[in-house]
Formats: C-alpha cells, sequence, structure tokens
C-alpha cells in the first residue's frame, strides 16, 4: 500500500509502468514467500516444543508468547532466535513504509495549491491509520513487560491487534465517501 501510494503521488505519470501486473506479482509473491517463510520458522520451533504445563491455551488462537509459557525446556535461545528474525522482517517493513511515506511527505509538500495537498494526504491517511493501529497494539502485545501480563490483558491485546485493524479497515477506507460521512455524522447525534 505505501509503495503504491508512493507511486500514485511522487509518479503519477509512471504509475502504469511501475505497478503494471508483473510489478503486482512479484510484490504479492515476495510478501506470500517471507510469510510462509516466517510461518513455517514458527511452526516447527513450535512443534519442536516439549510441553509439559498441559496443552491448553489462555487466547483465542494459539499465539507463541502463549505456546512458550507451556515449555518445559530452555526457551531461552528459541525465544531469542524467533525475537532476531521477528525484528529483521518487522524492521524491514517498518523501514520500507517509512522511507516511502517520507518520499511522499516531500512531495506533497511540494504541491502548491492546498486543495491538492489536502487530497493527497487524504489517500495516504487511512492507509498509515490502519498500520499504526496495528503496529501500536502488537507492539504493546509483544513488548509490555511481563510484570504487568496478565491473561485477560494478553486476550484484549491480542484481540486488539488481530482483529481490529481489519475490521476497522473498510470504515476508515470508506471515511472519504461523503454518503458514509454524513450518515456516520446523523448516527452519532442520534446516540448524542
Amino acid at each position: 500500500m505505501s509503495y503504491d501510494r508512493y507511486v500514485a503521488i511522487c509518479k503519477p505519470l509512471h504509475y502504469g509502468t511501475l505497478l503494471g501486473s508483473r510489478a503486482c506479482v512479484h510484490m504479492a509473491a515476495a510478501a506470500w514467500a517471507t510469510g510462509f517463510l516466517y510461518s513455517l520458522l514458527h511452526t516447527a520451533n513450535t512443534f519442536s516444543l516439549p510441553l509439559c504445563k498441559g496443552n491448553a491455551v489462555d487466547q483465542f488462537f494459539c499465539e507463541i508468547p502463549q505456546i512458550l509459557k507451556l515449555s518445559c525446556s530452555g526457551t531461552y535461545l528459541r525465544e531469542l532466535g524467533l525475537l532476531v528474525v521477528s525484528v529483521w522482517v518487522g524492521f524491514g517493513c517498518f523501514v520500507f513504509i517509512v522511507v516511502s511515506y517520507v518520499q511522499i511527505l516531500r512531495a506533497v509538500l511540494r504541491i502548491p495549491s492546498e486543495q491538492g495537498r489536502h487530497k493527497a494526504f487524504s489517500t495516504c491517511l487511512p492507509h498509515l491509520a490502519v498500520v499504526s493501529l496495528f503496529v501500536s497494539t502488537a507492539m504493546f502485545a509483544y513488548l509490555k513487560p511481563p510484570s504487568i501480563s496478565s491473561p485477560i490483558l494478553d486476550l484484549l491485546v491480542s484481540v486488539l491487534y488481530s482483529v481490529a485493524p481489519p475490521a476497522v479497515n473498510p470504515l476508515i477506507y470508506s471515511m472519504r465517501n461523503q454518503e458514509l460521512k454524513d450518515a456516520l455524522w446523523k448516527l452519532m447525534k442520534g446516540c448524542i
């Protein structure tokens, strides 16, 4: 999404050539391959763990930290390895998004008209809102200190980062539709 926005705003005349069907297939294949290899790493690690505290996880899905809590073997090296790979993959995606949006910001600030800048920002803000929601809740879920960890808080946070971004995604992207804005405003006024 960030590359799409970058090409649309910074190189609009080259959009068809830079984001043709071949480029989209390559980007999708790279994303799928990275996701497959990353999940394969987690799956292989999970299935090789001996579980001595039962096999019931206090979550609505099998999340890696919860499975590591059930293990009776020393998981320090496994956790460290997974953390390094996770940080590497996440940091790569984060850098790509940040670099894309810095370039977009530079291009938008050079637009002379206020209306043009507003239109350019309005195409980028929905994506940034969804990415920010996902990244902030996921960071809290995985980087919070164990001292504030509780089963209900872990469950709540995992729901927030796994369910909330996809659920609000259609709402955020459709907020550019004036009819939806008017209906939402009318609903809010009726509730108040």
